[in-house]
């Protein structure tokens, strides 16, 4: 059995409503041969003529009138579904949102974002989740309907991607620390006890790897997974921390911090969500908020 075409649909909707083939065919667009077939179709596929002549005109047949109501609906439906999906209504809008990103993102803007979705849709939740690694799986697989992070090669490239801010590294100490006695040199730099932040453990990064053309290495005196674990460890002792400027401003409250001695590139931070949500109307909404927050978000100057 061959499938059926939809199309038949919208001009058997349209010849029940203007009892005419002339007049269905040219709000259809269509010559009056070419609506004449269509309703040969329309009568070999439901086996009934639907429309009959009486006197000048056409009249429906029982089946016909059978069927207007359900038919009308039916286009009506499926227009529904075509159509470009309506602006929701935020205020009474319940939904929850799951965000992977770093402990440092949310402790640096989750504060900012909880309160302006609060303001516009005060019925979504933001549910927060740690971000152990780049395996895209969680947006793939629809637990996480959306991440920040540097987008990196293990990405899965079908997933859109935006960038929200540029951002470089910087050097923070506990205030009082000798670096902030004098002009922090690049020789005075490189002989502190530094912390790693590596979520794999790694012992050495990028700062690391721009050393080593000068001839210098830093003294790694602990590693641990975290910017923020980082901050308080440099805050409680003479540790030189190594952290991204605008993602940490807020958790260096209190410090010193410093421009690096050294050219480290800059990276941008991104959002990563998964195409199938790209033109949901709320989570375009998310997205912006997201924007709002990262833009209005302090420059980080030191």
């Amino acid at each position: 059995m061959s499938a059926p075409d939809f199309n038949l649909l919208i001009t058997l909707d349209v010849l029940l409503n203007e009892g005419s083939v002339a007049r269905a065919a040219k709000r259809l667009r269509l010559s009056p041969s070419a609506m004449s077939r269509a309703l040969a179709r329309l009568r070999e596929t439901t086996g009934d003529p639907l429309l009959v002549r009486a006197g000048r005109g056409l009249v429906p047949t029982p089946r016909a009138l059978e069927l207007r109501e359900r038919v009308s609906q039916l286009v009506q439906e499926v227009e529904a579904v075509l159509r470009p999906a309506e602006q929701p209504d935020l205020m009474h809008l319940e939904r929850t949102f799951t965000l992977r990103t770093s402990e440092g993102f949310v402790e640096n803007f989750g504060a900012a974002l909880i309160a302006l979705v609060a303001a516009q849709a005060p019925g979504v939740c933001l549910r927060f989740v740690h971000k152990p690694d780049k395996d895209s799986t969680s947006l793939r697989d629809g637990t996480v309907d959306l991440e920040t992070g540097v987008v990196g090669k293990a990405a899965s490239p079908e997933l859109r991607t935006q960038g929200l801010f540029r951002d470089r590294f910087i050097g923070a100490v506990r205030l009082g620390h000798p670096l902030g006695d004098d002009a922090i040199t690049l020789a005075r730099y490189a002989a502190g006890s530094h912390i790693s932040v590596s979520r794999r453990g790694l012992q050495t990064g990028q700062i690391d790897e721009a050393l080593e053309p000068l001839g210098l290495k830093r003294r790694i005196a602990t590693i641990v997974g975290g910017f923020s674990m980082a901050l308080a460890l440099a805050r409680g002792s003479d540790l030189i921390a190594s952290v991204p400027e605008r993602h940490t401003a807020n958790l260096r409250t209190g410090m010193h911090s410093f421009e690096l001695p050294l050219s480290v590139e800059e990276f941008t931070v991104a959002m990563l969500w998964h195409p199938r949500l790209d033109a949901d109307p709320v989570h375009r909404w998310l997205r912006g908020c997201l924007r709002e927050v990262c833009g209005q978000a302090a420059n980080g100057a030191l």
